[in-house]
């Protein structure tokens, strides 16, 4: 049975203005612990394309929540987990908890590598997010009223990130989750096509799912300033998470949380209704 710790006092949160960073952030204060928000910017700095700045801010902490940029199965991401591992190992932390993507191969190699390093690790793996609608790369898109997107007919089962986030909080400030690999959805699966009619309904106007191929949507990263090489990195992942191998869910929230999943109506509700559009 899942029991809470008090030995996990000082948590270093990495990317801790990103999505998910500012989120747990918030989760681990609310829960009484120290919270060292590491950013490019913050008190606190960390940047994952500096390893310089990591040592300093692993110095003291007892866990680490490790959210790797741009993500974990970009190309690095193997090598920056096996430094970071090595580090953390060597300044005392005493767990970690990993955000991973469903699905990835090149970042199942990574969580292996920061495995390696003999911290306790819990590895957590998002399906993709309901807020990349509302406030990630998508959303520029949702306000214009088109969502175009490399996703075809293909189902996923999008997860709320303020439910991945309470699962990583959890992961790191109770006992019992070591060596787990979590897979958290939402509870159930929808297309494109069905995410944009949900926030049609939930904003009170319209906004349709346009499919793009790679190349297409690469073309168009670019032309929102993106070097190409990363444009295409990004759309070749897209187009690889979304051919239809994670279109299913799991039961991995209700296991952490003893609840089910938000829904994604829920989500647009909230995001969008009220008058939020």
């Amino acid at each position: 049975m899942t029991t809470h710790t008090n030995q996990t006092e000082t948590v270093l949160v990495t990317a801790a203005t990103g999505k998910t960073g500012r989120r747990v952030a918030a989760g681990l204060v609310e829960r009484g612990l120290t919270v060292r928000a590491g950013s490019r910017t913050g008190a606190t700095r960390f940047d994952w394309e500096d390893p310089e700045t990591w040592a300093e801010a692993l110095r003291g902490a007892d866990a680490a929540y490790v959210n790797y940029h741009p993500d974990l199965a970009a190309p690095g991401g193997e090598e920056a987990m096996r430094t970071f591992g090595e580090l953390a190992a060597a300044h005392g932390v005493r767990r970690l908890t990993l955000l991973s993507g469903r699905g990835e191969p090149e970042g199942f190699r990574a969580e292996e590598a920061l495995r390696a390093a003999g911290v306790e690790l819990a590895v957590v793996r998002g399906s993709f997010f309901m807020q990349n609608f509302d406030e990630g790369f998508i959303a520029a898109g949702v306000e214009a009223g088109t969502i175009a997107f490399p996703a075809g007919g293909t189902a996923e089962p999008f997860i709320d990130a303020d439910d991945l986030a309470e699962v990583i909080v959890r992961t790191l400030t109770e006992d019992g989750h070591a060596g787990a690999v979590y897979e958290v959805t939402g509870p159930r699966l929808l297309t494109f096509v069905e995410v944009a009619e949900e926030i049609s309904k939930a904003s009170g106007r319209e906004v349709g799912y346009v499919p793009m191929g790679g190349a297409d949507y690469a073309g168009m990263l670019e032309e929102f300033g993106l070097p190409g090489a990363e444009a295409r990195w990004l759309a070749e992942l897209f187009t690889t998470l979304l051919d239809g191998h994670n279109a299913s869910v799991t039961d991995d929230v209700r296991r952490v949380l003893g609840r089910e999943p938000r829904d994604f109506t829920e989500f647009a509700r909230r995001a969008w209704g009220d008058g939020n559009a």
